[in-house]
């Protein structure tokens, strides 16, 4: 390894290339980091300092050629100079378009920073970024005209310091020497004695962190040989990186690599731990190589992306992603990716597909409408391919959540009409999702939800005129407060404003009002000359037995049921009588309980035979009910606990009823702050 101190004129002066390898990101810095770098220069100026260190630049030398140009692979270190780079451009055009300003000199920065003068071809410039990147660095470099169709962070960050240039809060000459003192340390790596891979990992200083994906694209790419590598890059990671989104394809590909990982290992992976679980299973996969391996991200991503993007060529598969995607139903991506492949692989048919997308929008939906927490479903829908029996593959499904009474359940009709009726719609984030639905559906020409607005046919204001009042009775107050925002008052409209307040006939009767409207939402309402409390009801009972048909509850019957019964009996069902209490033990059981039961209203009990269990997504703590205490097991490593009172014992290894390796024993009601301490300590390491 060889560093050496120097600046940006210093790495790039001389016969030299800076390549970006495939198995780099794309440049990824944003205004953000440019701002920071051009308040730098300029702070650096204006107090006179006489240099600030910026960073490094981490390459391998290739091998030296008697002639010609030696190049470089850049490890890490492509943004920094990327970004001065595109710095130097717009200072050199600047100088370029204003001649009257000989204070830069254009040609020394042309041919001696950003281009190797007498070289041809791509040897010709002094950085070769990406593919995706490389033609817009050169056509700047060239100052031929791009396309405005192009989005790029090269073309935005380049504009930003064309304008800064122009505002001369420094002038061009102080500009050049104030870049010329920020410091770089350029380390040249040893192909034959270094670890580039180790150093790419741990090399991350300023800018953006690499992503989970970076990590893993170049955890892919780096090791192989040059012509493996192109091979491997072209065939299968460009393309998977360009069914992504520009703008966001380092966030969304991080969470295909997570629900990828998900479905592999039917457990979710913690989201900083993507990386390191990948490494894992890339050890222990079913694949023998690394391209069977990326040909199958690339299947997958095809499956991903399409429910990401609303992508596919049935009109019926592309609405249900949208209504994925409008439910925010990204927990269920694992499963879904599963059920995709067993549809291209002719497992399932394009049938039952759109029958378990269905089901899944249902579940998740109707869970919603009846106020089940959501924090059980990542795991419900992480482990559900377990459930599946390849020989009865969608009865399995609809089993498991038919004999579902836990909170993993599936809310029958009844549950949800209840719910249904009395929920507040008006202020759920999915009250369009829901009037959209329960307008179009079976709807030959359904309507665009935004060109319509929410509107209460029983008006919000809380002092409602003399109409109002007369038609809801003594008791219009209470009638408001119940029904206001429920299904029943709700309706859509493209006159919002003139209804306003008015009474019930004018709203009907006025122009653009119910009587006009071609809604089927308004069909009930034109049939009245009246709004009252009983005409609410009606209405959200007509709405609910739509809604029940829109997000259906499975149905599977009771031969087809019949296997899955007689498993779901042979599961022990244990409850609180289960338990060895005294008076003492449950004394201390029901303080305990309680301060971890209020920790959030995500917690779930569950009773097993041997101790009974906290858990959010997994367990975080279980107590044992002892003769004279509570034992108290606490799902961390116990290097990671902090214990100031040293009341926790390290059971690594030691054979114990629960999970974890941290130990807690509660004596006396009055230990109960001490122990919830530790106990949160588990609690918040799951939220993360």
């Amino acid at each position: 390894m060889d560093a050496t101190k120097g600046n940006i004129y210093s790495i790039l002066n001389g016969n030299k290339q800076f390549l970006i390898p495939v198995y780099q990101r794309y440049y990824s810095w944003d205004i953000e980091q440019c701002k920071r770098l051009w308040n730098d220069i300029v702070g650096m100026q204006k107090k006179n300092k006489q240099g600030h260190f910026v960073g490094s630049i981490v390459n391998i030398a290739e091998q030296a050629m008697p002639t010609g140009v030696q190049k470089y692979m850049i490890i890490d270190g492509q943004q920094r100079m990327t970004t001065l780079t595109l710095l130097l451009i717009a200072l050199r055009d600047y100088s370029i378009d204003h001649p009257e300003d000989i204070s830069i000199n254009f040609r020394r920065i042309d041919n001696m920073l950003l281009k190797n003068e007498y070289e041809n071809g791509d040897e010709r410039y002094k950085l070769l970024l990406t593919e995706n990147d490389r033609d817009i660095l050169i056509n700047l470099i060239e100052r031929k005209p791009i396309s405005e169709n192009i989005v790029s962070r090269l073309l935005t960050n380049h504009s930003f310091f064309v304008e800064q240039i122009e505002k001369k809060e420094l002038m061009p000459a102080e500009i050049y020497e104030s870049i010329g003192k920020l410091q770089i340390v350029n380390i040249t790596l040893d192909r034959a004695v270094d670890d580039a891979q180790a150093i790419f990992e741990s090399l991350n200083s300023t800018g953006k962190e690499l992503s989970e994906s970076d990590l893993i694209r170049n955890y892919i790419l780096m090791g192989l040989e040059n012509d493996e590598q192109s091979f491997i890059y072209e065939h299968f990671w460009r393309p998977m990186e360009l069914m992504f989104d520009y703008e966001k394809q380092g966030t969304i590909m991080d969470k295909f690599f997570r629900d990828y990982l998900t479905m592999k290992l039917t457990r979710i992976p913690k989201i900083n731990k993507v990386y390191e679980e990948f490494k894992l299973y890339h050890i222990n996969c079913e694949f023998s190589s690394v391209a069977d391996l990326c040909e199958d991200l690339l299947k997958y991503t095809k499956y991903y992306t399409d429910m990401v993007f609303v992508r596919n060529s049935n009109p019926e598969i592309k609405n249900l992603y949208a209504d994925v995607n409008d439910l925010r139903m990204e927990v269920a991506f694992p499963f879904l990716l599963k059920v995709h492949n067993d549809c291209s692989e002719k497992i399932i048919t394009e049938e039952n597909l759109i029958e378990i997308l269905k089901i899944c929008i249902s579940y998740v939906f109707r869970r919603s409408i009846c106020d089940i927490p959501t924090n059980s479903l990542n795991k419900t829908f992480a482990t559900l391919r377990n459930e599946i029996k390849q020989d009865d593959y969608m009865n399995s499904i609809k089993a498991f959540f038919v004999l579902r009474d836990d909170y993993k359940q599936f809310p029958n009709d009844d549950k949800f009409e209840n719910a249904f009726c009395s929920r507040d719609i008006y202020n759920m984030r999915s009250r369009n999702y829901i009037l959209s639905h329960l307008e179009n559906y079976k709807n030959k020409a359904p309507i665009v939800i935004e060109n319509y607005t929410i509107e209460h046919i029983m008006p919000q204001n809380t002092n409602l005129n003399d109409e109002w009042k007369k038609e809801l009775g003594p008791n219009w107050k209470d009638v408001q407060k119940k029904y206001l925002h429920t299904i029943g008052n709700l309706t859509l409209t493209a006159y919002n404003s003139e209804m306003s307040d008015k009474p019930f006939i004018v709203k009907m009767e006025m122009e653009g009002g119910f009587k006009e409207s071609a809604l089927r939402l308004n069909s009930y309402l034109v049939k009245l000359t009246e709004w009252n409390e009983n005409h609410i009801k009606e209405r959200a009972k007509l709405l609910t037995d739509k809604a029940k048909q829109v997000w259906k509850y499975p149905m599977i019957s009771e031969k087809e049921l019949a296997p899955y019964c007689v498993e779901e009996k042979l599961v022990h069902k244990y409850s609180l009588d289960t338990y060895d209490f005294n008076v003492f033990t449950k004394t201390l059981f029901e303080v305990l309980d309680k301060r971890i039961m209020n920790l959030s209203s995500d917690v779930k009990r569950e009773y097993k035979k041997l101790y009974i269990a906290y858990k959010v997504d997994t367990n975080f703590v279980d107590v044992v009910v002892q003769k004279q205490r509570l034992r108290i097991s606490v799902n961390m490593k116990f290097t990671d606990i902090y214990d100031p009172k040293g009341i926790c014992k390290d059971i690594t290894g030691i054979g114990r009823w629960g999970n974890g390796d941290v130990e807690v024993f509660m004596d006396h009601t009055s230990d109960v702050d001490n122990v919830m301490e530790i106990i949160e300590q588990s609690y918040k390491q799951q939220e993360e």
